[in-house]
């Protein structure tokens, strides 16, 4: 009996030294953290897929944590950008020809919003007891604008192509688009420039629409843009992004009503126009044309804005759209 105990023991004893010598379980991998964007979306129709993405997990889908910061004015999102506390926009080809004039700090990766026969994204409006009734009635009126924006580009090239030369009005730079429509209402500024829905809210209050972009499509476009540092650090994360706000986008043009209450609880739509206001159809997964690009840059060139000509890849960069 104690030489079998004794066999055991040693048995025993070279069980434990093998289970020793054996390799330990690998520990569960560590599931990576998506790469965080912080995106500034000025309160407009154009960020509606921003906030259908989100509200209906496709980021999340994606693997990419977004972030949204407030800006009420475009110069106020153009400081966010440049010191770095956002990491991409919604903006114009304007604004990223501004950024880049020294350098290319930004890139536009795909159009935002753009113009139809059938939908406007800006529309001129003149106040109701101004007498302003057709464009040619605009002439030594002030209009409202955003200086050095799509805005002011757009109102120049629009009243040039119906004939009246923008030097025969009064621009008037109001930045914050509240700020602008106030002053519409209230008889201070003659006529104004505003994105949809604001400009339906105007015209349901009395405002007497002028000119829309609807008759010249081809200059009025919004964008999205990201710091080129940005691209070149997380590019997957900008391509998981625009696959985001592609599906984002394929449900709103699928049911456009459906989405209203977002815009309401974004206050981008005003709640008297929730039984009127038509969402439109948005623009699919794009850039904006060389030609779009040359006129813009050649306007910005006759403003002063720009010394130099910048090249169209330089501003305008397609390789992160879905495939």
């Amino acid at each position: 009996m104690k030489k079998i105990a004794s066999v055991w023991l040693v048995v025993l004893s070279i069980l434990v030294g093998l289970a020793g010598c054996a390799p330990q379980a690998a520990a569960p991998a560590s599931t990576p953290q998506p790469v965080k964007l912080k995106i500034v979306a000025l309160p407009i129709l154009d960020a509606l897929p921003l906030f259908v993405a989100q509200d209906q997990g496709l980021f999340a889908k994606y693997g990419v944590d977004v972030e949204f910061v407030p800006a009420g004015s475009a110069p106020e999102r153009d400081q966010l950008i440049a010191s770095g506390q956002a990491d991409g926009m919604i903006n114009e080809v304007l604004s990223a020809l501004f950024f880049n004039k020294d350098g290319v700090r930004v890139q536009v990766v795909r159009y935002a919003r753009a113009a139809t026969s059938g939908a406007a994204l800006f529309t001129l409006l003149a106040n109701k007891d101004s007498g302003v009734k057709t464009v040619a009635d605009l002439k030594g009126k002030s209009i409202g604008i955003s200086e050095g924006t799509i805005i002011a580009y757009l109102t120049e090239r629009m009243l040039a192509a119906e004939g009246l030369p923008p030097a025969e009005v009064k621009l008037v730079s109001v930045p914050k688009i509240d700020a602008r429509l106030a002053l519409l209402n209230s008889g201070e500024l003659q006529a104004a420039v505003l994105p949809e829905p604001l400009a339906s809210a105007a015209a349901l209050g009395g405002a007497v629409p002028v000119l829309a972009d609807t008759s010249h499509p081809e200059f009025s476009f919004s964008t999205l843009t990201f710091r080129k540092e940005v691209l070149e650090k997380s590019p997957e994360a900008v391509k998981a992004y625009l696959g985001a706000i592609e599906d984002a986008t394929n449900l709103i043009n699928q049911d456009p009503g459906k989405w209203k209450q977002i815009l309401v609880d974004q206050k981008i739509l005003p709640a008297p126009l929730v039984e009127t206001f038509q969402v439109p159809q948005f623009v699919t997964a794009g850039v904006p044309s060389e030609g779009q690009y040359a006129d813009a840059m050649a306007w910005a060139r006759e403003k002063g804005y720009l010394t130099a000509d910048i090249p169209y890849a330089d501003c305008v960069n397609a390789s992160f759209l879905p495939k």
